[in-house]
């Protein structure tokens, strides 16, 4: 604690005063005491984590191989890492969470495993502070060809940063050797991120002759994040160097980009936010994820040095997101192919992308807007975040994630969670975020107090006069509205004042923003203190708080009742995808239907709004213990009939908990939004597949299995499948008839590889063929400005048309890597606005 007093004090000399901002109560300061979340760092600690270090085991691999390597006299015949961009950064993500928790619950065995890693990495350091294996090992990959940049890494440091991931793995680790330090007061990791610090600054900014010929490099990253990592080692250090570092780097960004990177895909300057200044900027643009860790740079930075230089840029790109382009769920991205925003009002439900990452990165984002501008309706725009997407991205025992996380699953993309992933970014990112949930609890200003989310929990809070208040609060928040807080103020005779947040959810809507609203009126909340109810002029209400200002005594109680009946929610017309849809929410959490309680979901709807005497809230038992869900009446669809029925919900956290199924947030209220269960009838998925080799439905070669309504656990599963097996070499195609023409929205194959780089394995590229009769030519399908045909393992390879496409007949178009290889299908969905 010494060594954070003395790096206080250095930020008061260099100007920045925590009288003139509003400081975080850090999260190793405040003990949670709750029956939500103290579960959820037990499993973190015991299943999670464990789990999450298993699988980076590689990343460290790929650090000793560097160090065994670095250290060797004769390096001839020494075995390499393997070629990577960003696996460095999923390991200290991890390390993060490891060391976060840490403090909140000590583990030697835990810390031991830490010391081992850092000290790998310390080996794997260049002694100048370079830290990046497949430059310094120079084991680049024998299909690696000059023309893809060696496979988007540059052929030498520091080249290629619009996607090397170079600057980003080290703002990674900035943010874990922050995290080891504070929990353990050992500086040996954060020595590690000095060192790299003070290079990247002096390679980037100054010139070092051993990098880019002596010039400063002068290009931001292309994917943020050090920026975050700078603010970091500022605030620990003290050294104001980070915190120049962070702003010069926003100041790059969109100025110095290289007019030869320009292109399509990932190439495009608005993917990474580059395509203008910064502070130019007024809407959401690009990879959901990188924007977000920008907008919290942006804001961070604004808010140490006491500036405003992005307070537009930020208000207006904050406005954009939350009134066009933010699902309920608190979630960023429509677009799966480019992970990132689509076109304004544009929030399709089952082609949902809202990657677990980017709903992290949204809760960093306004948990900062919070701290530039002091307004309660940033912090309500991350509780939905985090209560919604980022606990619905791993599952309730903690083992299995999603990536993306989709408001509807009918039987083209029911899919079950996974273990882990090749791109692990998103179990990493919930690893880190969970044990640090302590933190937005509680801020303080001057001599105010904040209640921000809210936790059982508690926490002693120096003012600026001195005064040491302790605070303990007791709620069963999110599942009830009753939070008691207790105040006891180490001097009763000194005023201050303790903000009480009041959720935008006990109000006309369940979020902030101009997307949805509440049918009923506001339920509002009542406030009392030491048992008496208080009234307008004993508080103040500002920017969504209730600020109560007196001289507290200890033991002195606030309570405030928030009630949670459940809420019916309806979107602007704007966004054509929830049309004649409604959607249930009770508090902060988002509700959903899904199969293991209701049978096949698309059959419901529900043309009557239920009234309170028709809801039936009651706790779950089994894999849900203790979960509300809640019944309401509903109608079922049958092929010949209409049946009145119910419909269960729970909350979208719990969801796929279960067994896989189908699953809707948005429920219909007209019959004619239903869908038929296809699998149940016997129906085919198209009304016929042709393929360039084997017609015959035997074997290797059948197109019999792209026929059914299933979804693959990975690449190599055994299931029916279609290849190109004994014609090696060769460009081979699919061929889907829809029946009748569609608009086209995206389509999606899940490629079939067997492994090892043998026999049948994902394309070297492929691209969609359309056409609307069997009397058109077939015509290339252009993807969105931020797509690409990718060809990832172990997922929907999925891609959107560049402009409205009508098509009956869709074409798979691949081509295998050698000659000695082939290509397969496991699966291939075709998303419609029909479907």
């Amino acid at each position: 604690m010494e060594k954070y007093l003395i790096a206080a004090l250095v930020l008061a000399a260099v100007g920045v005063s925590s009288a003139d901002v509003i400081d975080p109560v850090p999260f190793y300061e405040v003990k949670i005491q709750d029956t939500f979340w103290q579960p959820k760092l037990e499993t973190l600690a015991e299943s999670t984590l464990p789990h999450a270090l298993g699988n980076t085991e590689k990343a460290v691999k790929r650090l000793r191989l560097t160090a065994e390597w670095r250290e060797a006299d004769k390096k001839d015949g020494m075995p390499l890492p393997i070629p990577h961009r960003y696996i460095t950064s999923d390991l200290v993500k991890v390390m993060e969470g490891a060391a976060l928790l840490l403090k909140v619950k000590p583990n030697p065995k835990m810390e031991k495993e830490m010391d081992r890693i850092i000290d790998i990495i310390a080996r794997a350091q260049r002694e100048d502070g370079y830290l990046y294996v497949t430059h310094q090992t120079k084991n680049y990959s024998k299909h690696w060809k000059p023309e893809t940049n060696y496979d988007m890494m540059g052929k030498r440091p520091y080249d290629f940063l619009v996607h090397s991931h170079e600057l980003y793995n080290m703002g990674h680790l900035y943010e874990a050797a922050v995290a080891y330090y504070q929990a353990t007061w050992k500086d040996n990791f954060l020595k590690i991120a000095e060192k790299s610090a003070k290079h990247i600054n002096k390679v980037i900014f100054e010139g070092d002759p051993n990098y880019n010929d002596g010039e400063p490099v002068m290009q931001a990253p292309g994917h943020e994040e050090i920026e975050l990592g700078l603010v970091k080692l500022y605030r620990v250090t003290g050294n104001k160097l980070y915190i120049e570092m962070a702003k010069k780097f926003l100041k790059i960004r969109g100025v110095t980009y290289q007019p030869e990177y320009d292109g399509r895909g990932v190439m495009l300057p608005r993917y990474a936010q580059q395509h203008k200044p910064v502070a130019e900027q007024r809407r959401a643009e690009g990879h959901s994820v990188r924007a977000g860790y920008l907008y919290a740079a942006m804001a961070e930075v604004d808010s140490v040095l006491g500036e405003n230089d992005y307070s537009k840029a930020l208000n207006s790109i904050w406005h954009n997101i939350v009134d066009t382009r933010f699902y309920i769920i608190g979630g960023l991205g429509s677009g799966a192919g480019m992970e990132g925003f689509g076109p304004e009002y544009y929030l399709p439900n089952r082609s949902a992308y809202n990657e677990t990452c980017a709903a992290v990165a949204n809760v960093f984002f306004n948990y900062r807007m919070f701290l530039k501008y002091g307004d309660a309706k940033y912090i309500d725009a991350a509780e939905t975040s985090l209560y919604n997407n980022c606990l619905g991205g791993v599952s309730l025992d903690g083992k299995t994630f999603y990536y993306s996380n989709v408001l509807e699953t009918d039987l083209y993309n029911k899919k079950a969670r996974s273990e882990w992933f090749g791109t692990a970014c998103c179990p990493a990112n919930i690893s880190r975020l969970i044990p640090q949930v302590g933190k937005y609890l509680y801020a303080k200003q001057k001599n105010d107090i904040y209640c921000l989310m809210y936790a059982g929990s508690k926490t002693s809070i120096e003012l600026k006069d001195g005064q040491k208040v302790e605070l303990k609060q007791i709620t069963e928040y999110p599942f009830k509205g009753n939070i008691k807080i207790k105040v006891s103020p180490k001097d009763e005779k000194k005023a201050f004042a303790v903000n009480v947040r009041i959720p935008t959810w006990t109000g006309q809507q369940f979020t902030p923003g101009e997307l949805y609203d509440y049918t009923s009126k506001s339920t509002g909340y009542t406030l009392k203190v030491n048992g008496k109810k208080i009234n307008g002029k004993s508080y103040s209400t500002k920017k969504g708080f209730a600020r109560i200002n007196r001289k507290w005594k200890k033991g002195d109680k606030i309570e405030l009742s928030m009630p949670m009946p459940v809420r019916i929610n309806k979107t602007i017309d704007k966004v054509e995808a929830n049309h004649d849809r409604f959607a249930v929410t009770r508090g902060p959490l988002v509700y959903c239907a899904e199969e293991p309680d209701n049978g096949y979901i698309q059959q419901y709807f529900i043309d009557k709004q239920p009234a309170g005497s028709d809801v039936t809230i009651e706790e779950m038992d089994g894999v849900l213990s203790g979960i509300p869900s809640i019944t309401i009446p509903a109608k079922k669809a049958l092929p010949d009939d209409v049946k009145s029925s119910s419909l269960k919900l729970i909350p979208y956290y719990a969801r796929s908990n279960r067994k896989i199924g189908t699953m809707t947030v948005w429920v219909p209220e007209k019959k004619e939004l239903t869908k038929p269960n296809y699998e149940a009838l016997g129906l085919k998925k198209y009304a016929n597949i042709r393929a360039s080799i084997h017609e015959n439905d035997k074997g290797n070669n059948s197109t019999k299995g792209l026929y059914k309504w299933l979804d693959p656990e990975n690449s190599h599963e055994r299931l029916p499948r279609w290849s190109s097996w004994g014609d090696w070499g060769k460009e081979h195609w699919v061929e889907l008839d829809l029946g009748k023409v569609k608009e086209i929205e995206n389509v999606a194959p899940y490629f079939y590889d067997t492994g090892k780089d043998k026999w049948i394995v994902v394309p070297k590229k492929w691209h969609v063929e359309t056409r609307k009769s069997k009397d058109d030519k077939w015509v290339k399908m252009v993807p969105y400005n931020t797509d690409s045909y990718t060809t990832q393992l172990d997922t929907y390879n999925t891609v959107q048309p560049d402009k409205e496409l009508k098509a009956r007949y869709i074409k798979i178009v691949m081509t295998p890597k050698r000659k000695d290889l082939g290509v397969g299908l496991l699966s291939v969905n075709v998303g419609t606005k029909e479907d």
